[in-house]
């Protein structure tokens, strides 16, 4: 395992090196993880928060050579350090789109693509954990860049409405079906993973049981809100992470819904209270 410390450049592949920023929380893990790729012209993804000297050290590891800033998505650990960084190099910022106060110089989709000297990312549009998001494919190397995707250390909050179950699962099903296959995955959180197939594997497993969980509990129940099934389906998590788990939780009961198998008055507000639909007279089970 490669050095994981606070502001310490470090080499993981040929062309790729890893800066972890050091903003630790019970969201980021260890920090979040800013990449440059590239030796000639270097491409920054993820320059993380607006800490400067987490950017001061990104730039210098950059050594001038700092040509474009991507960023996975526009939340606050991920985009805010791309002006700062635009600054000190006069690099041109990418990203999905305009918002949460992030600005990029040029728009890109599903499809764009970068072509460095050395190196080739191919952006795809993975809407879920936020419907901005997009990971970064490094040709070749078959490295993604995943953002908060995937993560190592933890599965991925999916917090309503901007965050959507359905959209996150198909997101990562394609991942997991791209030919050549995936051969490594650099997270925004957590060290390197060297067994992708096995990684999209858990986490469809995951939210799979999860969801059945879910399911159950409403069903036991009869009728219920989020608050109240958190205890009942986050068994395997501490009591002082339930305010976040719920999220997840709602994110899992509008999917649901959305497959007709449970229903509220209101799936946009997290308080409704839900219950699960009754199967119709002599319908297969």
């Amino acid at each position: 395992m490669a050095d994981y410390s606070p502001g310490q450049p470090v080499t993981l592949m040929p062309r790729v090196t890893r800066v972890l920023c050091d903003n630790p929380s019970v969201f980021t893990g260890r920090g979040t993880n800013t990449y440059l790729i590239g030796t000639d012209r270097v491409a920054v993804i993820d320059p993380g928060p607006d800490d400067a000297g987490h950017i001061e050290t990104v730039a210098a590891a950059g050594a001038g050579r700092i040509r474009w800033i991507l960023v996975t998505h526009t939340h606050p650990d991920h985009s805010p350090g791309a002006a700062r960084l635009a600054d000190l190099t006069g690099a041109e910022v990418l990203g999905y789109e305009a918002r949460d106060a992030f600005e990029p110089d040029t728009s890109i989709g599903d499809g764009w693509r970068l072509a460095g000297d050395d190196f080739q990312l191919t952006a795809l549009h993975t809407p879920g954990h936020a419907s901005n998001h997009l990971c970064y494919l490094l040709e070749g190397e078959r490295a993604l860049f995943s953002g908060d995707h995937v993560m190592n250390g933890s599965t991925v909050i999916i917090s309503p409405p901007d965050g959507d179950m359905a959209a996150y699962l198909q997101a990562l099903q394609r991942l997991e079906a791209l030919r050549p296959p995936v051969l490594s995955i650099a997270p925004g959180h957590g060290d390197l993973i060297d067994d992708p197939m096995a990684k999209f594997e858990e986490y469809r497993t995951h939210r799979h049981a999860r969801e059945e969980a879910v399911f159950a509990a409403l069903a036991a129940a009869g009728r219920a809100t989020v608050e109240e099934l958190v205890p009942a389906v986050y068994v395997d998590v501490p009591e002082d992470r339930h305010a976040i788990a719920r999220y997840s939780l709602w994110a899992h009961l509008r999917k649901l819904a959305q497959e007709g198998r449970v229903e509220s008055s209101d799936v946009d507000d997290l308080g409704s209270t839900w219950r699960p639909v009754a199967a119709a007279p002599g319908a297969a089970g």
